[in-house]
């Protein structure tokens, strides 16, 4: 099959638009929002956690436009994550980075 000049200028023209993030849990500053996964690899206390509590956690930390706001919260998670470890014996480990300073380098927080 021959193409002709005109549709392989359509053909190139949309490769890029096949390349780009979409939404969702992309890396990218894209339609995602610059949002990162939120779970057992960074988040005090994961494993203490119910799958409900998973996901109201992780609508509290992207609910946050204010880094203030969002260091408060962490603050007071990572004391009720510690309580509930002593409680059960356990320790836990601190999260690979802070999300709220990640929130606020990528410009999702101010």
């Amino acid at each position: 099959m021959k193409l002709t000049n005109l549709a392989l200028i359509a053909l190139l023209a949309a490769v890029p638009a096949f390349a780009q993030p979409g939404p969702g849990m992309g890396g990218g500053m894209g339609p995602g929002g610059g949002r990162f996964a939120i779970d057992k690899d960074n988040t005090v206390g994961w494993a203490l956690m119910t799958q409900e509590e998973h996901n109201a956690h992780r609508q509290k930390m992207w609910s946050f436009r204010n880094y203030d706001e969002c260091k408060a919260y962490q603050l007071e998670h990572h004391q009720l994550m510690e309580a509930r470890a002593k409680e059960q014996g356990k320790t836990i480990a601190p999260p690979r980075f802070n999300a709220c300073d990640r929130m606020k380098a990528r410009g999702v927080i101010q």
